[in-house]
């Protein structure tokens, strides 16, 4: 039996039962007013078009479905095919584009991104614990990825979009960030908002992470010029491999990003990589915790075009 075979794939109230016990596991919340009794089922009838899933609070006399205050809130599509999209999205190490989504759940290429992007959205991590808080090294390095609207190629990576990634070794766990520029004034309050006093950074010897160095409890560097790339325990192989798999999808899968929907597309492998099996995460789970991220967030399809100031 293939893993696609579970109920919740193919049949639409095992689908709506699935997501009530991932983002309900102490019982239904009315998203009207806050109330956890006096919630009752409605018998789904498709004639009278009564939804299935339907809740009516007894409180405010409101109704729900769990769909409600998610990323999948007023979605057309069932919501057993989303749920395929999430698996397959967060099984696939380098991702799936949207062409292929849309071949294979059988909706249209506009349903499937715009999916794709909603399914981002909830991988979007809220998490602001700093890295490295128990004296735990952490790499930062910066890489440079497709090409800015407009800008003519004039050598070197001035043309392409910066991309910083931070990689805590204790966790396992990483951050990816969209930045206009790679230099200090933008690094630096990234960098310092998200890694620990305490913390061990890890670089390469670019001269910007001199000055960040000194506010972090230690800082080694290792000099890619002249070939070093390990020195003792002070490498960035570790985010310079989390990039080589961003790199990897964008261009074998992605083929093309668009600068403002980068942000989306980086909380996307950074959620896979932070979830991986070498973290004890399967597929199941990385699903299942990627299902858990729709509470709470919404993307309508006008907004998808918008960039997050967040990204910045």
């Amino acid at each position: 039996m293939s893993v696609l075979s579970k109920p919740y794939f193919h049949n639409e109230e095992a689908a709506f039962a699935y997501l009530e016990g991932v983002i309900w596991p102490e019982g239904p919340t009315c998203p009207h007013c806050g109330a956890t009794d006096r919630i009752s089922s409605i018998k789904p009838n498709p004639e009278k078009r009564v939804r299935i899933g339907l809740k009516k609070c007894g409180h405010c006399k409101g109704q729900f479905t769990v769909k409600v205050g998610t990323v999948f809130e007023h979605a057309r599509m069932p919501l057993h095919k989303m749920l395929q999209a999430v698996y397959l999205m967060t099984s696939s190490k380098k991702g799936i584009s949207a062409h292929q989504l849309h071949r294979v759940l059988e909706v249209t290429y506009k349903t499937a991104w715009f999916l794709a992007h909603r399914i981002r959205e909830a991988m979007r991590s809220g998490d602001l614990a700093p890295f490295g808080s128990n004296g735990g090294a952490v790499e930062v390095d910066e890489t440079f990825i497709g090409r800015k609207a407009g800008v003519p190629v004039k050598g070197a990576y001035h043309h392409k979009m910066a991309v910083l990634g931070l990689v805590d070794r204790e966790t396992g766990r990483s951050r990816l960030f969209h930045v206009e520029k790679a230099s200090g004034k933008l690094i630096q309050p990234i960098v310092m908002a998200n890694l620990a006093r305490e913390a061990r950074l890890m670089t390469d010897e670019n001269t910007m992470y001199r000055k960040i160095g000194r506010q972090f409890a230690e800082h080694g560097a290792v000099h890619h010029y002249n070939k070093e790339y390990v020195r003792g325990d002070v490498t960035t192989n570790t985010v310079e491999g989390a990039f080589s798999i961003f790199k990897r999808g964008m261009r074998g899968v992605y083929q093309h990003c668009a600068e403002k929907h980068l942000h989306r597309y980086l909380a996307e492998f950074e959620f896979r990589y932070s979830f991986r099996e070498a973290n004890g995460y399967n597929d199941k789970d990385r699903s299942t915790e990627a299902v858990k991220g729709i509470a709470g967030k919404r993307l309508t399809y006008r907004s998808a075009g918008i960039r997050a100031a967040a990204s910045a």
